[in-house]
C-alpha cells in the first residue's frame, strides 16, 4: 500500500488551486467537474509521483467548519474488494464496501479508523 492522496473539501475552488499552486509551488496536476453529483475535484501536487492532496468542491458550499473540512486518507490497493475482506477479517470496520464510485467507475471503498477518521482505497487500475 501507499498512500495517494488527502482530500479536503474548500468553499472556493479558485482561491485553494491559486494558494497551493502560487504560495505553496505545486501544480494543478487536473480537475474534473462532476455535475450529476454536483462537484468538482483538483488534484494538486509537486508532481512527483507522491501523494497529492484532492481539492473537493461542493456546488454551492462557500465554508466549511473545521471539524468537517477534512475527507479522508486514500491508500492504493491492488484488490479493494478482498482488502475489505481481511480488514473485517482483522476487526476493522468497513464503512462502505468495494465497488464503483457513484459517478465514476473507479473501485473504492471506505474504512474507518477507531477514531472514526475515513481511510478511503482505491483499487490500482488493470494495465493492459
Amino acid at each position: 500500500m501507499r498512500i495517494l492522496h488527502t482530500m479536503i473539501r474548500v468553499g472556493d475552488l479558485e482561491r485553494s488551486i491559486a494558494f497551493y499552486t502560487e504560495v505553496l509551488g505545486m501544480k494543478l496536476l487536473s480537475r474534473k467537474d462532476y455535475p450529476d453529483g454536483q462537484f468538482t475535484l483538483a488534484f494538486v501536487g509537486y508532481g512527483d509521483g507522491d501523494a497529492e492532496i484532492e481539492l473537493t468542491y461542493n456546488y454551492g458550499v462557500d465554508r466549511y467548519e473545521l471539524g468537517n473540512a477534512f475527507g479522508h486518507i486514500a491508500l492504493e490497493v491492488d484488490d479493494a474488494y478482498a482488502t475489505c475482506e481481511e480488514v473485517k477479517r482483522r476487526g476493522g470496520r468497513v464503512t462502505r464496501e468495494a465497488g464503483p464510485m457513484k459517478h465514476g467507475t473507479t473501485v473504492i471503498a471506505f474504512v474507518e479508523d477507531p477514531d472514526g477518521y475515513k481511510i478511503e482505497f482505491i483499487q490500482k487500475k488493470a494495465t493492459a
